[in-house]
């Protein structure tokens, strides 16, 4: 795997900042939500790190990388127009849990599998996309990622 640019390492840094500052606005606040500061970085961060990923990996076309920035801004938008209440009626604050609860999903599968990828330097932990390790990751992820939602669900219910 060649080595980072600045481009590249740029993209990694937004990722990294927008996982921290959604993190604490998840576990402060229960729920993302753009009235929040950490919440705002945490969006246009993710925003930040979604556009810079379509121009990233030119080698192979329209890859995984790409569909999971199409995604996230995607949810991004969706989520923005149900902060609005635009959408859904009172299935509004559902929907902006779900959209903005997959982008964690969305950042974390390419972060790991390009930390895998790229770490130690000279000694990669994987080398290939269908080593098991980064599949157990992967159904990690998305464990933590059905369990979050399912308390956020339940936390909104009682919240609403």
């Amino acid at each position: 795997m060649p080595e980072m640019s600045l481009y590249g390492w740029f993209h990694t840094v937004m990722g990294i900042i927008a996982l921290l500052s959604g993190l604490y606005s998840l576990i402060r606040y229960k729920v993302i939500s753009s009235k929040n500061t950490s919440a705002k970085i945490f969006l246009t961060c993710t925003l930040i790190a979604a556009l810079t990923a379509l121009t990233l990996y030119k080698q192979g076309g329209f890859g995984v990388g790409h569909m999971l920035a199409v995604l996230t801004l995607l949810a991004l938008i969706v989520g923005r127009i149900n902060e609005q209440g635009l959408l859904f009626g009172w299935l509004t604050p559902y929907f902006q849990a779900i959209c903005y609860t997959s982008l964690f999903l969305f950042h974390s599968i390419p972060a790991i599998t390009d930390g895998l990828r790229r770490l130690p330097v000279d000694d990669p932990i994987i080398t290939t996309l269908t080593d098991p390790l980064l599949m157990n990751f992967y159904a990690a992820f998305f464990l933590i990622y059905i369990v979050v939602l399912v308390m956020q669900m339940i936390w909104v219910r009682r919240n609403t």
